[in-house]
């Protein structure tokens, strides 16, 4: 199940991308809920008016600060901190600080960053539509082939000369469980050995390799050698692992198609607009 659970995350890994552009500011956030005229005005501070609309504009500095405050605290929070905003915003007006060139550049990258924002929020994210995840995801599973897993049971014992002696029993009739829990030294004896199901890359590599050698009901004909000691194996069932279902890979779908729409659109955009890099 681990195995065709990370081929399905190994398809969508260009999710990753998107899903980092949001948790990084690149989409905006969803402002606060706030059923209050937005024009009205909360507070004055100095010669600013602080409205409703100031208290639900989504704000990357504030939302670190804000995220571990409690939903009933938050605005009372938000309010404060656009308090203090704001007065050593009007005092550093006062000293020249605004009229930089440094401070204007600064000003000027802020404003195309939360543009770029709200574009990407606008023209990408709610451009992907739920019907077209799920298109996508039938797609994608329907590349994927499911992974043959193994259930089977073992019996650990120290010399290779006791695991010959074991598969004779075994051969001659004897109860694989009821040797596991009499002679098994793994941790699985007492459950007569068992295992359970099991896909590729989850055993040892040779033991691995005999387990799936084998069809249900036979056993290893040799004894298996691995670091733990000697191994005489029983497959009981093989079967095949579960696909992921859309609930369990919509996040990784969504991000993937966030992910190729940012590129293709960027792509386009780059086609329309002359970019010239100065001599170094």
């Amino acid at each position: 199940m681990l195995a065709i659970r990370h081929s399905f995350v190994t398809l969508t890994m260009a999710g990753v991308f998107a899903l980092g552009l949001a948790q990084s500011g690149f989409a905006q956030e969803k402002p606060m809920e706030n059923a209050a005229d937005p024009e009205a005005v909360v507070l004055t501070v100095g010669d600013t008016k602080i409205t409703e609309q100031d208290l639900t504009i989504p704000n990357q500095d504030f939302a670190e600060i804000l995220q571990d405050v409690p939903e009933a605290e938050r605005r009372e929070k938000l309010i404060e901190l656009l308090i203090d905003m704001q007065i050593f915003a009007q005092e550093a007006r006062k000293t020249g600080l605004g009229d930089s060139t440094t401070f204007k550049r600064r000003v000027m990258l802020m404003e195309a960053r939360a543009l770029r924002n709200a574009y990407f929020e606008k023209e990408i994210l709610e451009a992907v539509s739920d019907d077209e995840i799920k298109a996508r995801y039938e797609v994608k599973i329907g590349k994927i082939t499911p992974d043959v897993t193994v259930s089977a049971r073992h019996i650990l014992v120290k010399e290779e000369d006791e695991a010959k002696k074991i598969i004779e029993e075994l051969q001659a009739g004897a109860d694989f469980e009821t040797l596991a829990k009499e002679r098994s030294t793994g941790p699985s004896g007492p459950n007569g050995g068992d295992l359970g199901e099991f896909s590729r890359g989850q055993m040892v590599p040779t033991f691995e390799a005999a387990a799936f050698a084998l069809e249900p009901g036979s056993i290893t004909p040799e004894p298996v050698e691995t670091q733990f000691g000697w191994h005489v194996i029983q497959v009981y069932e093989k079967g095949s692992a579960p696909l992921p279902t859309f609930e369990e890979a919509e996040e990784s779908v969504r991000n993937l198609v966030i992910s190729e729409r940012f590129t293709e659109k960027l792509n386009a955009l780059r086609e329309e607009y002359d970019v010239e890099r100065a001599a170094e």
